[in-house]
């Protein structure tokens, strides 16, 4: 079950990354659950890190470094996929 936790916080945290960043990312959506999932650790590990991962009730912070992280992951991804299928970014 984890596993499919996972794909679906990808999933999510990738498209609301894809919906931050300015312009047209023109990466696959199975792409976007992959970059989605390592910007959640990404931000899970920055949350660790400076002592946010577990509070009482909702982790506002974790989530808002998961969204960042995505965001980052995305943005430096949509560049190194475009690059490496040969289309310029505008």
């Amino acid at each position: 079950m984890s596993w499919l936790w996972a794909i679906i916080v990808g999933l999510v945290l990738g498209l609301l990354a894809k919906a931050i960043l300015p312009g047209k990312q023109n990466i696959p959506i199975w792409l976007t659950i992959i970059f989605g999932i390592i910007g959640s650790i990404i931000g899970n590990a920055v949350a660790a890190g400076i002592g946010v991962d577990d509070t009482k009730g909702i982790d506002w912070i974790r989530h808002l470094l998961q969204l960042a992280g995505a965001v980052l992951v995305v943005g430096v991804g949509d560049r190194l996929w475009a690059s490496i299928k040969g289309k310029r970014h505008a």
